[in-house]
Parts: structure tokens; sequence; C-alpha cells
């Protein structure tokens, strides 16, 4: 079961935007490989790091409009928001210490 709350239009600005904490967002879909690779391993740093970090999830096939909105053209792609804004960005299956190095300053 997924950690990660589940990122649409509808919620994007309540739960990224106007979020208290750093916000990561796994952009995904269900046929990408490397999405699949990294995806427990997201899920595992949502638990580790809840309270501290929010973990969310958006599925390109399904939020098509968000995903274009925030210039998705490779999956899986990572982007941290804070306090409004993206800090930090990383593209591709990345190993824990990449992926945690994006929030770890920020919490």
């Amino acid at each position: 079961m997924s950690s990660g709350i589940t990122i649409t239009g509808g919620n994007f600005e309540s739960e990224v935007l106007k979020s208290p904490v750093p916000v990561l967002i796994d952009f995904w879909a269900s046929w990408c490989g490397p999405c699949k690779m990294i995806g427990p391993l997201i899920d595992q740093l949502a638990e580790e790091y809840a309270g501290r970090i929010k973990v969310g999830k958006v599925n390109v096939d399904e939020e098509n409009e968000l995903a274009e909105r925030h210039g998705i053209v490779s999956i899986p792609t990572l982007i941290l928001y804070k306090d409004g804004s993206v800090a930090g960005q990383k593209i591709g299956a990345a190993p824990r210490h990449d992926i945690e190095a994006l929030f770890k300053n920020l919490i």
C-alpha cells in the first residue's frame, strides 16, 4: 500500500503549495519500469519522514495536465516543493541517498 498522497490538479494547491512542510512529488506511471523500482523506496521515505516531509504521487497518465504544467518529459521525476516553490528536482531512478539529499537540508 502506498504511503504517499495522490496529488491531482484539484488538490495540488492545498496539498503542495500551501503545505507547512516540504513536499516530495513522484511523477510516475504504472507502465514505467524505473518508477516501479523506486516506488517502494518512495513509500519507505514517506513513512520514515512522516510529519517532517509530505510525499505525493502524480500518475502522469491520469493527471496529464498537471504533468505538462511541470514540464515532465521523463519519468520518474521527483520534484521537491518548499513554501510553495520548487526547491529541487531529480529525473530518473535514483538511489536512496540521492533522493534524501533533495530534502535532508530542509527538514
